[in-house]
């Protein structure tokens, strides 16, 4: 399967110590080596079987799947529905026959393209079919490219809560292509700078002054990109399985989650996630954690990027809604609370003060 088509010119790379390690490379029009660095990864793979997001395929999935032949891979293809209403065991039930149809082998490789949707469902399937086989992710939203296609985490919905089944499973590769954004609609491009707005938030100010709009980050994707995910892999390498430093990453996910829940999902993940933020940043200014300087510049940070900060619904039904979420035990659940810009807190509280801090924190 070698290959002795041109070399792919210098590009960003980062690579990830968790699993067996695997690299994250960002540059615009990647995606037409994605045979070359799918052939290295898995060298004795035959077939590549593509789960597209069906909103992806027009625009990219054929170019890959060509490109794919073309290194030797015979390729298969299942789209899949968009929207996290479609995140469900059907969905997984449906991509586990299909692999199993086409007779996949653990020696082949799954190849999920797509947002945050299709990469954690591509990947729950990857990590359970034959008790796991290597996946690579080709993120298609700014979201999936900064958070959800790294680190692992792969899950379905069930009807009690978001992301309640699943699989820590680290992918083979990750293919960041900044061209890709070009036919993002906008409102899933903000619905991403959400995420991004996050790591300026838990790591760095500096980070956070430099993003001014969307608009701003367009022009900077490759380099913004990077950034994100090199701070999601050093949290990662640290706490590979979520039981300490990485559970930092939820910031605004406990609120954000119950939003995208009470919403039927109708909300978008970013979206739920920066009203999460601003509610968790303003009940830490009233509880004493964070100056209300901080609090007040990560709501009009969010409010910048056309982001919500608040939310119509009450505090009492967020909190029942995030008391059924897996990060909560039965007694007590872990808030990321703000102590400043680019430095957060892991808060343990009794399950029964929760609602008393979305109330705080909501206008």
């Amino acid at each position: 399967m070698a290959s002795n088509r041109k070399k792919k010119k210098t590009l960003r790379t980062v690579h990830v110590n968790a699993g067996a390690g695997y690299d994250i490379l960002i540059d615009p029009g990647i995606l037409a080596y994605t045979g070359e660095y799918a052939a290295q990864v898995c060298p004795d793979a035959e077939k590549a079987a593509v789960l597209c997001d069906r909103n992806a395929f027009f625009p990219h999935a054929e170019p890959v799947e060509g490109d794919l032949y073309d290194a030797g891979f015979s390729c298969v293809q299942l789209l899949l529905e968009p929207g996290e209403e479609h995140k469900d065991l059907a969905a997984y039930s449906e991509i586990l026959a299909f692999l199993a149809d086409q007779r996949i082998t653990r020696d082949d490789v799954v190849v999920a393209m797509g947002g945050g949707v299709t990469g954690d469902m591509a990947g729950f399937a990857a990590a359970t079919y034959l008790r796991g086989l290597a996946y690579i992710q080709i993120p298609t939203t700014l979201l999936a490219m900064v958070d959800s296609s790294v680190g692992g985490k792969t899950a379905i919905d069930l009807p009690a809560g978001k992301n309640m089944a699943g699989a820590f499973c680290q992918p083979a590769l990750v293919l960041c292509d900044p061209d890709v954004l070009k036919t993002l609609p906008e409102r899933y491009f903000v619905d991403g700078c959400a995420e991004v707005i996050k790591y300026g938030v838990l790591y760095s100010r500096e980070f956070f002054d430099e993003l001014k709009d969307a608009a701003a980050v367009k022009k900077n994707l490759a380099s913004v990109i990077e950034t994100c995910v090199t701070m999601k892999r050093d949290a990662v390498e640290q706490d590979e399985f979520d039981r300490g430093e990485r559970k930092k990453l939820n910031l605004g996910h406990t609120v954000g989650h119950a939003i995208e829940h009470l919403s039927g999902y109708k909300e978008g993940h970013g979206h739920a996630v920066a009203a999460g933020m601003a509610i968790i940043a303003r009940a830490a200014a009233k509880k004493g954690y964070l100056s209300r300087e901080d609090a007040r510049a990560i709501e009009e940070k969010l409010e910048a990027f056309g982001l919500p900060a608040g939310t119509d619904f009450s505090a009492e039904e967020l909190a029942k809604a995030a008391m059924a979420d897996k990060k909560a035990s039965q007694r007590a659940i872990d808030l990321i609370v703000p102590r400043e810009i680019g430095a957060c807190d892991i808060v343990r509280i009794d399950i029964a003060e929760l609602q008393d801090w979305i109330e705080a924190g909501l206008k």
